[in-house]
């Protein structure tokens, strides 16, 4: 294990964080992400990670990769997921970047965690350098997903892969208990229109698989999952789940909400956290039985087209 380097070290003032209502925000390009960095939120993305890992079996990639070289991830976050495909491809060299610093500074030899943002009209690497691109849970991150489709097909090496992990915002029910007023609902409601009126859409998900064929991707997959919202399920698999679902609505709801509705409806924190109440009960609910899905849309293979016309 070394310190991680990284593009922050030469700027410590990007680790001067604004705060709001009470919670943490990332410095550089400080505005362009709407959830906090502190480490309330940290804690809770682990705990996101923890969960996905329940929801996909154990797998932290579905991709056919093979001896890969380089690897990127895009929205790295606290940076567990490099860490451990570090561990999966110790001759690859995992890069992770983010726009906050939350990343550990003792890492794995092979692994980099730089501040970078995908927004950005040209990235910090040449054409078609990566072996595979990863990206998870972006929603709401940036005002149009197809643009960092576009570049990392151009970033992608030929007979490389691209493969988004993806947590739809909308609420489903298969059995009729969910209500129409149900307060969690009505929140997912509220928070997709707020995101959508500031320019960061939440619901991404279910267009992943068109706008990456739309990229020129190849052999383009997808697989869907359920997350209970809590566990309701009797399956025990899927109760463990929403154990773990409801854990990480709980601890993030203050956090999904505090920006978004402030910013894009002019509610006060005290308002906020009064309409709170209701939404908490609601995701603690056993007998509305909802679930989100999440896509795997997709992993998707490059084919340049010169290569194509062979």
């Amino acid at each position: 294990m070394v310190p991680s380097r990284s593009t922050y070290s030469l700027t410590p003032s990007i680790a001067n964080y604004p705060t709001e209502n009470g919670r943490r925000y990332h410095k550089y390009h400080e505005g362009s992400y709407l959830y906090p960095n502190d480490d309330i939120e940290n804690e809770r993305l682990e705990l996101q990670y923890r969960l996905l890992k329940n929801v996909y079996g154990g797998k932290s990639y579905f991709a056919p990769i093979h001896e890969p070289k380089k690897i990127l991830d895009i929205g790295t976050g606290t940076g567990t997921w490099c860490i451990e495909i570090a561990d999966h491809f110790p001759n690859a060299q995992i890069i992770g970047t983010d726009l906050s610093p939350i990343q550990p500074r003792l890492v794995p030899d092979n692994v980099q965690f730089m501040i970078d943002d995908a927004t950005e009209e040209d990235w910090l690497y040449p054409s078609d350098t990566f072996d595979y691109i990863h990206t998870r849970v972006l929603l709401g991150c940036f005002e149009d997903f197809r643009k960092v489709i576009d570049k990392s097909f151009s970033y992608i090496k030929p007979g490389g892969w691209m493969e988004s992990q993806e947590i739809m915002s909308t609420v489903y029910c298969d059995d009729e208990t969910m209500k129409d007023d149900w307060a969690f609902a009505e929140w997912t409601r509220y928070g997709d229109n707020a995101a959508m009126s500031l320019g960061k859409p939440l619901r991404i998900a279910n267009k992943l698989k068109r706008w990456f064929k739309e990229a020129g991707f190849l052999d383009v997959h997808e697989e869907v999952f359920k997350i209970p919202v809590n566990p309701w399920p009797r399956d025990p698999h899927y109760k463990i789940i929403g154990e773990i679902s409801e854990q990480n609505l709980l601890n993030g709801i203050q956090g999904f909400t505090l920006a978004v509705f402030h910013h894009a409806l002019g509610w006060s924190r005290d308002e906020i956290e009064a309409y709170l109440v209701n939404v908490r009960r609601a995701i603690q609910d056993r007998n509305t039985h909802a679930y989100h899905k999440t896509q795997v849309s997709p992993f998707s293979h490059v084919a340049k087209r010169n290569l194509m016309c062979m």
